[in-house]
C-alpha cells in the first residue's frame, strides 16, 4: 500500500502543478499579493496531500475501493468548504474571467479541481498496478 500511496501522491502532485498553473489567471490575489510559482507550488503539494489521505481510505476500505467515485464527491465537498472559507477570509478572490458554479457561488475550475484528479490519480495508480 506505501507504494501505492507514493504513486498516487505523485500522480496527483503532478496532475495539480499542471491545473494549478493553468488556472491560476483566473485569480486576483493570494492573501494580498501577487499569485507566484512557489505559492501555486504549495497549492499542489497541499491538494496531492489531501487526495493522499482520500487514498487511503479508498484502498483500504472495501465499500470505497468498489466506488471509486464517491472519492470525486468527497474531494468536491472539502474543496468546496474550502473555497468558502478562503473567499470569506480574504486568502484569496477570483477574476471576472473565473467561472461561478450557480447557487454555491464557488469558482468552477477550484470546485471540480480536487474531485477530478483524485478521481483520475487513484484510478490512473490502479491502472498501473494492474497492467503490471
Amino acid at each position: 500500500m506505501a507504494k501505492k500511496l507514493a504513486l498516487i501522491f505523485i500522480t496527483a502532485f503532478l496532475l495539480n502543478a499542471v491545473w494549478e498553473h493553468s488556472h491560476h489567471v483566473l485569480y486576483v490575489h493570494y492573501q494580498g499579493e501577487a499569485i507566484t510559482s512557489l505559492i501555486l507550488f504549495r497549492a499542489a503539494l497541499f491538494d496531492a496531500l489531501i487526495i493522499s489521505i482520500l487514498g487511503v481510505l479508498f484502498l483500504s476500505v472495501r465499500f470505497f475501493r468498489e466506488r471509486l467515485w464517491l472519492i470525486a464527491l468527497g474531494a468536491i465537498f472539502f474543496a468546496v468548504g474550502l473555497e468558502w472559507f478562503a473567499l470569506a477570509t480574504d486568502r484569496w478572490a477570483y477574476t471576472d474571467a473565473m467561472p461561478l458554479v450557480p447557487v454555491i457561488q464557488t469558482g468552477l475550475t477550484p470546485t471540480i479541481q480536487l474531485g477530478f484528479l483524485a478521481y483520475m490519480s487513484i484510478y490512473f495508480v490502479e491502472f498501473l498496478i494492474k497492467k503490471k
